[in-house]
């Protein structure tokens, strides 16, 4: 037992020696954001617990102001409140704010590689192919919108046959949004009930409430420790190994087919890449690199999307007269046929409701999380280069100054006196600045498509004798409670 005992021992030494090093470092720092008093070991997590911690950290901007410090184990980071300055660090400042930490549970995975999570030029190279592939592919395009409406089309289908009943839409709607980003990663379409993808979507799934479990939490806080333990954080990559397999899969059957000349989806195009890297140094454009930004494209382009839709039933059936308003917009301006993305600006009741779910659904309330890539001082503050830095985007979506009603479900936050849609420049559910989300064109078009023929074919109820719970989940994605719903056809 000795030797189990004593190198746990020296560890919670170096570990508790490492944190007091930190915060006497930082005390030192000259004009270092303020923050509450920190706690050997944990840092200030008895202060912000381990299930949304981000409504805590709204409440210390009370006390701190909107730029302050807190810490997180042993690490410092920097917290960012409302709107103004969020904006000036990711947009005004955008280089300086443009790295991501390095969390341990994410480098065990990605290994630094892909798009979410990468860094340097690594990051900007895969950025740059990314957001040039994807308007390749269609992106805000004709092209890409009739593959929407064909997915809408498969979808309607598939609740029609609920006749009316309750059904858990979680699944369908997880289905529909993947089959979007799959064709344009590989070129392929399944059936919602295909078991390829579902293994995938349940492995998505099961890592996003893993991620953000109090013994994930811990791990990113004593790796070294916590590997030897059991737990979920074991299996993550187990998880994550099922989607590479896929990849790497599709990858082997492009390879072999491939034609330079009729480029059909993002792996083909990464494959020529690769082909014309050769000729040259560094590489960028290798395997690993591949699996990581397919796996990202796919977590990214299906969950955000796919959950908002969610929000959007759930909140039509919690409010059944702004549902209705909605339903009576599109018969005026759509009627029975197919919606096209050209609808959408004769339509500002529409579009407001769709940008009120979205302030309201608030996905990620904590952001992606960032990290300062020089030394710099930022609204007075200095702040040493390599800081975690927390840019909370629920205190935007719930800045007061900008939004009239900001915890309420307020469509009026986006419509005039005359009824007319109007921006609000506090609307950043894609983030901004140079990590902002790559496919936020493609994003607002499935919205658009999905959300209207929805609501164009069905009006949602919640089963007789239920009421709406508007709750949200624990975790980095802020999803609705899993509840039953009833589409009843109009047509």
């Amino acid at each position: 037992m000795m030797f189990a005992i004593i190198p746990v021992s020296l560890l919670l030494c170096i570990a508790t020696c490492l944190f007091l090093y930190k915060v006497i470092h930082g005390k030192n720092s000259q004009n270092y954001p303020p923050g509450p008093k920190p706690l050997p070991l944990i840092g200030n997590l008895h202060t912000l617990g381990l299930r949304k911690p981000y409504l805590k950290l709204m409440e210390l901007s009370k006390t701190y102001g909107s730029v302050f410090s807190v810490h997180i184990g042993s690490e410092r980071a920097v917290v960012l409140c409302g709107y103004d300055t969020v904006k000036d660090a990711l947009v005004n400042h955008a280089d300086e704010f443009a790295e991501r930490p390095r969390i341990p549970i994410i480098e065990q995975t990605s290994k630094g590689y892909g798009i979410i999570f990468s860094h340097g030029e690594n990051w900007r190279v895969m950025r740059r192919f990314t957001l040039s592939t994807l308007r390749d592919l269609g992106m805000g395009k004709r092209s890409l919108e009739d593959r929407i409406n064909e997915e809408c089309d498969y979808l309607v289908e598939t609740l029609k046959s609920y006749k009316g009943e309750p059904f858990e839409n979680k699944v369908i709607m997880n289905a529909a949004v993947a089959n979007i980003i799959v064709s344009m990663l590989t070129g392929d379409r399944f059936d919602y009930q295909d078991p390829t993808l579902s293994k995938l979507i349940l492995s998505l799934n099961e890592n996003i409430k893993r991620l953000s479990s109090p013994i994930v939490m811990m791990y990113n806080l004593f790796p070294s420790i916590m590997k030897w333990l059991p737990g979920p954080h074991n299996s993550i990559s187990a998880n994550r190994s099922h989607l590479y397999k896929f990849v790497m899969e599709a990858y082997r059957k492009h390879k072999d087919c491939l034609d330079v000349n009729d480029q059909k989806d993002l792996i083909d195009i990464f494959l020529v890449k690769q082909q014309e890297e050769k000729k040259s140094s560094p590489s960028y454009y290798h395997n690993d690199n591949l699996r990581e930004l397919v796996a990202n494209l796919f977590n990214a382009g299906m969950e955000t999307t796919s959950t908002t839709l969610r929000w959007g039933l759930a909140l039509m059936m919690k409010y059944p007269e702004i549902q209705k308003k909605v339903q009576n917009e599109i018969d005026k301006v759509i009627g029975s046929a197919q919606p096209q993305t050209e609808h959408r600006k004769q339509m500002p009741y529409t579009d407001a409701v769709i940008h009120e779910i979205q302030r309201f659904a608030d996905l990620v309330p904590n952001n992606g999380l960032r990290a300062t890539t020089k030394d710099l001082t930022f609204r007075g503050y200095f702040i040493p280069k390599g800081t975690r830095v927390i840019p909370l985007l629920c205190s935007v979506l719930w800045d007061k100054k900008y939004f009239e009603k900001p915890r309420e479900f307020y469509p009026e936050h986006f419509l005039d006196s005359k009824g007319s849609f109007r921006k609000n420049e506090a609307f950043l559910p894609f983030s901004a600045g140079r990590r902002s989300c790559a496919g936020e064109t493609l994003a607002k078009m499935e919205l658009f498509l999905f959300f209207t023929r929805l609501l164009q074919n069905f009006t949602f109820y919640p089963p007789p004798g239920t009421d709406v719970n508007l709750s949200s989940t624990d975790g980095g994605i802020s999803a609705p409670l899993q509840q039953e719903i009833c589409a009843v056809s109009r047509m």
